[in-house]
Parts: structure tokens; sequence; C-alpha cells
């Protein structure tokens, strides 16, 4: 069980990059100046990995925070919600990149598109990802710039109002909607339909009973 999604009211921060990949979201050890000075802990330690989030970006190599980077610079350093470019997370399939973005506290990108494999992670790991057309995340990128870059999300009617009040609608499978709103992954998702999966196996052994592992082997060649 994880948070349930089903409004977010936060600061919005417009990162205008397009093709940010998951190795700009969670760098290689090498080329993270965390790892570097804090050690290889901040990695391996789910309740940390957001130190890791655009550490490329976020720090200098001496491992100090950036002042020019968007998300260290109020009032975005507390945004909870990302207006991203084109493609955002695209490169590997690596799920640490969605852990790195909600150990910032980041639970809702907005984009024209994103990498497929990191969209599904997305979901798996209780963020919502947007997809908008290019000219409606144009639209989120100039309003969260201005001097109120609050926005709304709410997951219930599916639509995210910016700061001046006309409502977006946007998409998102049922499956997916679903599970966020009652703060399901996967596993729990199934789990729900565990008397559905009990009653099948059940009705399965009872038509193939020689197949059940609980049988004895001899009684079986009988």
């Amino acid at each position: 069980m994880r948070t349930p999604f089903t409004r977010l009211r936060a600061v919005a921060a417009p990162m205008r990059w397009v093709d940010v990949n998951t190795d700009d979201i969670f760098p290689a050890p090498a080329s993270n100046p965390i790892v570097r000075h804090r050690g290889p802990a901040v990695v391996n330690d789910r309740s940390r990995i957001g130190e890791c989030a655009f550490a490329a970006h976020r720090y200098t190599a001496d491992g100090e925070p950036n002042p020019d980077f968007l998300l260290n610079r109020p009032p975005y350093d507390r945004a909870e919600i990302l207006v991203a470019g084109s493609n955002f997370g695209c490169g590997s399939s690596r799920e640490a990149a969605v852990w790195t973005l909600a150990g910032i506290g980041i639970r809702c990108i907005v984009a024209p598109s994103f990498g497929d494999i990191f969209r599904g992670n997305c979901y798996q790991n209780g963020l919502l990802p947007v997809q908008l057309t290019l000219e409606q995340v144009e639209r989120c990128w100039t309003l969260a710039e201005g001097a109120d870059p609050v926005f709304d999300v709410d997951l219930d009617s599916c639509t995210i109002t910016p700061p001046d009040g006309d409502a977006i609608v946007f998409e998102v499978g049922e499956h997916q909607r679903r599970a966020l709103l009652a703060g399901l992954d996967e596993i729990g998702a199934t789990l729900e339909h565990l008397a559905a999966i009990e009653q099948h196996e059940a009705a399965y052994w009872a038509r193939r009973p020689w197949l059940h592992p609980a049988t004895p082997a001899v009684a079986a060649v009988r």
C-alpha cells in the first residue's frame, strides 16, 4: 500500500529541457558528485536516494548546491509538480530514476511525451505522468514561471488547473487511474481479485487433480 493520489495542489516547476534521459535524472556513480562526496549509501538507501535526483546538474563538482539549477531556487525547491519537455525519461529502464524524483517530493510530471518504460515505472511508484499537447505544456510553462506557480491536479476529474483557473483535461488509463486513487501497486491491484483467483484455482485443480503439487506421485500413477 502506498499514499493514494487523489488531488494535488502544489508548486509546479517549469523544466523546459527536452529528451531528459534517466541518466540525467539518476546519474551513474562516476558522474554523480553526491556519491563522491557522501558515499555510495545514497544510491542504495531508498530513504536517501532523492539526494541523487539530477545530481550532475543540481550540485557543483565539490558537492555544493548549484544556485543556477531550477529545483534549487525558490519557490521551485518545494515543487511537487514538474512540467517537462518532450520525451521525458527516455534512455534506460532504470526504475531508480523514478525513485529519485519521488525522493525529492515530485508526485506529478507533465510533458508532451514520455519514455514508455519510465511512464510505466511512474505508475508503479505512485507518480502521475500527464501527457498534454506541446501547446498546453507551453502554456503551463509560462504560467509556472509567473508569480503564483501553484497548480491543482485532480485525478478524480482528470483535470489540471493552472493559476489562471482554466482547467485542462487529460487522459489516463482506467486501470492506472484506479490504482493511483487507491494507492495500489500491481501486487495490491491483483490482490483485489484474490477471491476470484482462488475460485479459479480450485476449479482448475478439481478438473486436473493429478497435476496438483500436493498430489502424491504414487497416487497420481495409480
